[in-house]
């Protein structure tokens, strides 16, 4: 190994050290403000955000230590991708130990340890984001990006859990002051932030190992419509052909559904290159936790809430007023045309707005 090779090789030791120096603090900061919230902990609760200058500082000098790195060596191929990361890492890494300052500060919110049902919620979504947290700083530490992949993976569950604890704030029943269920809904944004920004640094592991960039967001959308006979289905079915990379899209019915498809909407369908093998009326019998997998849900009759009485926390609920709808029951060939061609227009606003031009 020449001497340069060894001075680059010693630079990028040097820089992973301080790195993975800054996500053993930040983890530990990450622990020790939910330690401090739920035993009322408040000496703790004050180390963790005084505790958050020297992480800002190391951040500051990884930041120079990158930039001088790139500045020497000129690095090109997998040691440019690892700076590039890297220096994305570092903020994600600074931004989760501002999520643990605002932790120890609702300490102060509360006056005291948060209710025992609360806090049940609390240490059961602590836990799952700390796990992501752990496996994502490994994953990075150790090159994998297997384990990243796996801890993308992870986050589904915790979004099922957030959604949960959310609608579990709005208990009515509940003896919770108002400031005890601001600072908690406030505790449960910043774990569900640390997971994402866990995350975050997994697709900064994966694009250092692989060059593998982001994937492209696919979109969950729901149509929704009384009986399912006839728009959400038009809907569904052009979404799906105009934009099949962007999107999962299903429709339901809000109320009962038909027992067919309106008459004449199958062939109209096809003609037009849709498909329509899985164009059959189903009713709206999802759980929860299905219902919170769409990003977006889009009534075509009456408002989304006529439909689902809970409306998931992190769903987008729209109401699209049709022009092009018929009074009666009976569309003829022309009025499937312009509802196809209104609902079109529509499902592209809102698919370009989700996605972009790539959409």
């Amino acid at each position: 190994m020449s001497h340069y090779e060894q001075r680059l090789e010693t630079d990028l030791e040097n820089i992973r050290g301080e790195v993975s120096d800054l996500a053993t603090r930040v983890k530990q900061a990450v622990k020790n403000s939910i330690h401090a919230l739920l035993t009322a902990n408040q000496d703790l609760a004050s180390a963790t955000i005084l505790g958050d200058g020297p992480i800002n500082r190391k951040m500051r000098e990884i930041d120079t230590l990158c930039h001088r790195f790139i500045a020497v060596h000129l690095p090109s191929a997998g040691h440019l991708r690892l700076m590039s990361s890297v220096i994305r890492i570092n903020i994600i890494l600074e931004r989760i130990g501002d999520y643990a300052v605002t932790i120890s500060r609702e300490l102060q919110r509360i006056n005291g340890a948060p209710d025992k049902r609360l806090a049940q919620g609390i240490e059961l979504l602590a836990n799952e984001v700390q796990l992501m947290l752990k496996q994502a700083i490994a994953s990075f530490d150790e090159d994998n990006a297997e384990l990243a992949r796996g801890t993308i993976a992870m986050s589904a569950q915790v979004d099922n859990t957030v959604s949960g604890l959310y609608e579990e704030l709005l208990d009515e029943q509940a003896q919770w002051s108002l400031n005890e269920r601001f600072a908690v809904f406030s505790v449960y944004h910043r774990l569900e932030r640390i997971a994402d920004q866990a995350k975050n640094l997994c697709e900064q592991t994966i694009f250092t190992v692989s060059g593998e960039g982001k994937a492209s967001k696919t979109y969950q959308i729901l149509f929704l419509d009384d009986d399912n006979s006839c728009l959400s289905q038009l809907a569904e079915a052009a979404a799906r052909k105009h934009f099949p990379e962007a999107g999962i899209y299903v429709s339901a019915a809000g109320r009962e559904p038909a027992q067919t498809l309106s008459d004449g909407l199958s062939e109209f369908m096809d003609s037009r290159g849709m498909d329509v093998s899985r164009a059959k009326p189903r009713a709206y019998d999802m759980t929860p936790a299905e219902l919170n997998r769409f990003h977006v849900i889009v009534s075509l009759k009456q408002p989304v809430s006529s439909y689902i009485e809970r409306i998931p926390f992190q769903t987008t609920a729209l109401n699209w007023d049709l022009t092009s709808v018929p009074e009666d029951c009976a569309c003829s060939e022309q009025d499937y045309e312009s509802m196809h061609r209104e609902l079109s227009v529509h499902i592209k606003d809102l698919m370009m707005l989700l996605s972009g031009e790539g959409a």
